[in-house]
């Protein structure tokens, strides 16, 4: 039961997009799919009724995610501005890297795993390339393990 006493380590952006999706679910969701659920079973027989299971299986999901939101936010551990210290990298971090070999520049947040989100530039403290990052600061050189073989990253920034 070691995963019980791991924390969520979560931004206060992602705290509260988190609360807002589960605010949607709750309210506006349930509702909704309640209504699809009466409506199926109004047209009778429900053995051979594709939008009653269609219904049926939505609202497991909504719940499933109702329910999995509902645990990440009782173990969370907030990161807020404040907290970021700008000499090292931690969570809440804007860093820019340039990949050594060819000089590419990249620019990601560290953020907790639950709201990490690579098409956003948001890349999880517990991924190869953000263990690599934590507590380095400008200027250090970070190695990561790709499939292609070893990547050499340069810090250039911590915002």
């Amino acid at each position: 039961m070691a995963d019980k006493e791991k924390k969520n380590v979560i931004t206060y952006e992602g705290v509260q997009e988190l609360e807002k999706e589960l605010e949607e679910l709750k309210v506006v969701r349930r509702k909704e799919v309640a209504g699809k659920i009466k409506e199926a079973r109004e047209q009778g027989d429900l053995s051979e009724n594709a939008e009653y299971d269609a219904a049926k299986e939505e609202q497991a999901a909504i719940e499933a995610r109702i329910d999995e939101i509902e645990k990440i936010l009782k173990n969370v551990e907030v990161v807020t501005d404040e907290d970021v210290d700008l000499s090292k990298i931690n969570v809440g971090s804007v860093i820019k890297i340039r990949d050594v070999e060819y000089g590419d520049e990249l620019e990601y947040k560290l953020v907790g795993s639950t709201e990490a989100d690579s098409l956003k530039g948001k890349i999880s403290n517990e991924s190869p390339v953000g263990i690599a990052l934590i507590g380095k600061g400008i200027g250090d050189i970070i190695e990561v393990e790709a499939p292609a073989g070893a990547i050499k990253y340069e810090i250039i920034d911590i915002k």
